[in-house]
């Protein structure tokens, strides 16, 4: 009824696995890929691009995830000033009462005044702006990315774009002027920060350089379990000058990290479209072998595990080569990314590559194999003899 099937790499590999303690379905599905080299290859193809877009978008959505959560070490910010009808009203209780008034609402933990002011550098005419900082949390959740945090006057800590703009690094000491006030101060730490004109110093030299300036705002932290809602219309009711806002997450960080998901679902899809398209045609081209196995007593379950098998093989392979590949193509487009706003990203953002996540990445391979495989596999499966046969 049959012919003689034909000698070729994929029939050497089947016969070389037979000989192993692979189940029958297994080491002939291990040995389908060589039969179709070419279509194969552009399987193997899409596989790695799925894998290879997973993997950078998992970094990617990692990092983001990590850089949407810094600058959040408060949950209430409390402005001193609200707009209304045209007008701002300003808080009718002063600095220390209003800072006072805020720490004794029920679930606060703990509150940090930030005023800002315009001031130059000596011997530049770009303008800066220097932001003291006065409470519980100076840092208020800053990323540091070179030095440290400054401990007394005269110390300020730079942000990333600040230090490129004026050709400045971590050490470097310069000249802060306003009006016929100056104050000498030494850039002990740099922060992850876009605005290329922030400097940020302690109360005490904020108020040397401009006298006389109150808080623009109250960074508040609560305690766990406390209402960041509940607290804002508290504070809202201690004096109609005050405007507080609840601090959520980044939009724009979230805004990248859906995209990148929509990219690596689609992708995904896609490979394994690429997939369930070679499994069909595999299984197009083979009626004949197929009707053979099953002949002879290959049951249906067994036809169905040499066939994802088939895709399997290709599967572990994407995996090997899309996963390096994906984490290649973050190593380049992170940093890139970071320059293009004039940040510098701490290892601390970048580290991502952990065990566990790369374990679950080299099997995303295997899984969209998996996937795209399993529904034709089954057609396959239910093939009877007489229907694979009849043209024989």
């Amino acid at each position: 009824a049959g012919t003689a099937p034909r000698a070729g790499r994929a029939l050497g590999l089947q016969r070389a696995l037979a000989g192993t303690r692979l189940p029958r379905s297994v080491s002939l599905g291990a040995g389908l890929p060589f039969a179709r080299p070419g279509r194969s290859g552009l399987t193997l193809a899409a596989v790695v691009l799925g894998v290879a877009t997973v993997t950078f978008a998992t970094g990617l959505a990692t990092t983001m995830t990590r850089f949407g959560e810094t600058g959040n070490d408060y949950d209430v910010t409390v402005y001193a000033g609200r707009a209304s009808h045209g007008r701002i009203v300003e808080p009718e209780h002063g600095d220390r009462q209003l800072d006072a008034m805020l720490r004794s609402l029920p679930g606060a933990s703990k509150v940090t005044a930030r005023g800002d002011v315009e001031a130059l550098i000596a011997g530049s005419v770009q303008p800066v702006m220097f932001e003291g900082r006065r409470g519980d949390l100076p840092r208020l959740g800053d990323v540091l990315t070179e030095g440290r945090w400054n401990h007394r006057s005269g110390e300020v800590v730079a942000s990333s774009a600040f230090l490129r703009r004026h050709g400045m690094r971590v050490g470097d000491r310069l000249v802060v002027a306003k009006g016929g006030r100056r104050e000498r101060v030494t850039v002990v730490g740099e922060t992850m920060e876009t605005d290329g004109r922030l400097l940020v110093g302690d109360w005490r030299t904020f108020t040397a350089l401009a006298a006389g300036e109150k808080p623009i705002s109250y960074q508040v932290k609560l305690r766990d379990g406390a209402d960041p809602a509940g607290y804002a219309r508290a504070a809202r009711a201690l004096d109609p000058g005050l405007d507080p806002v609840v601090n959520g997450p980044s939009s724009g960080a979230e805004t990248i990290i859906g995209s990148a998901t929509l990219l690596t679902v689609m992708l995904a899809v896609v490979a394994a479209l690429g997939v369930f398209n070679t499994v069909v045609l595999n299984t197009r081209d083979r009626r004949r072998d197929l009707g053979m196995l099953k002949s002879i007593g290959m049951t249906p379950r067994q036809v169905t595990v040499m066939t994802v098998t088939s895709m399997g093989v290709l599967g572990v392979t994407g995996s090997l080569l899309g996963v390096p590949l994906g984490i290649a193509g973050y190593d380049l487009v992170m940093p890139r990314m970071a320059n293009a706003v004039d940040i510098v990203l701490p290892s601390s953002l970048t580290d991502v590559w952990r065990a566990g996540v790369l374990t679950l990445l080299a099997l995303s391979g295997l899984a969209i194999a998996v996937l795209g495989a399993y529904l034709p596999a089954r057609s396959a499966a239910r093939l009877t003899v007489a229907e694979a046969l009849h043209n024989e």
